[in-house]
C-alpha cells in the first residue's frame, strides 16, 4: 500500500480515470478489510461524478416503449395485444394517440414495468401540417373555378 494516492475529489476526466484505475486494482477486496473501505468510497466519488458529468435525462414513454421494442425483447405486435389494436398501437408509437391510464396498466403490468416510467406527459405529434395538407389539396387552382372540378368528381 506504499503507491496508494490519498483518497480525494473527482474534478475532471484525469481524476475520473485514476479512480477507476484503482477501483479495477481493489476490485475484490475482502469485505470490512482497509482496501474493500476505500473501494466503497471511491466507487460513491465516481458515480457522483458520473452522475454530473454524463447526466441520464428522463426517457418520454414514447421512447421507453420503442427502447423495449427494439432492444428489450418485446414487439410492436405484443403491444397492440395488450391494448387492444394494431392500429392503436401505431398511434401511440407515432404520437397521434396518447396513452390512457388504464393502457399503462395493462403495459405495465404484462411487461413488469414501474408505473412511473409511462405514466408522465409528453408531446404528442403536431396534427396541424396534416390538416393544412389536406386543405391545400382541396383548394381550387388559380383560374380554375371549383364547380367543373365538383362535376368532374361525380361523373367519375
Amino acid at each position: 500500500m506504499d503507491d496508494v494516492v490519498p483518497i480525494r475529489p473527482i474534478r475532471n476526466d484525469a481524476d475520473h480515470e485514476a479512480a477507476l484505475r484503482e477501483i479495477d486494482r481493489l476490485w475484490g477486496a475482502p469485505k470490512g478489510s482497509p482496501d474493500a473501505d476505500r473501494l466503497e468510497v471511491l466507487a460513491t466519488l465516481v458515480d457522483v461524478y458520473e452522475d454530473e458529468r454524463w447526466p441520464i435525462r428522463e426517457a418520454a414513454p414514447i421512447e421507453v416503449l420503442r427502447y423495449l421494442i427494439e432492444d428489450g425483447g418485446h414487439s410492436q405486435a405484443e403491444l397492440a395485444e395488450i391494448i387492444g389494436s394494431r392500429p392503436r398501437a401505431s398511434e401511440i408509437l407515432s404520437r397521434k394517440r396518447a396513452l390512457t391510464i388504464e393502457m399503462i396498466d395493462k403495459i405495465c403490468k404484462a411487461w413488469r414495468l414501474p408505473h412511473s416510467l409511462l405514466a408522465v406527459p409528453y408531446k404528442l405529434a403536431d396534427a396541424a401540417p396534416a390538416k393544412k395538407a389536406a386543405r391545400k389539396k382541396n383548394r381550387p387552382r388559380k383560374g380554375i373555378s371549383a364547380e367543373p372540378r365538383r362535376r368532374a368528381k361525380r361523373a367519375a
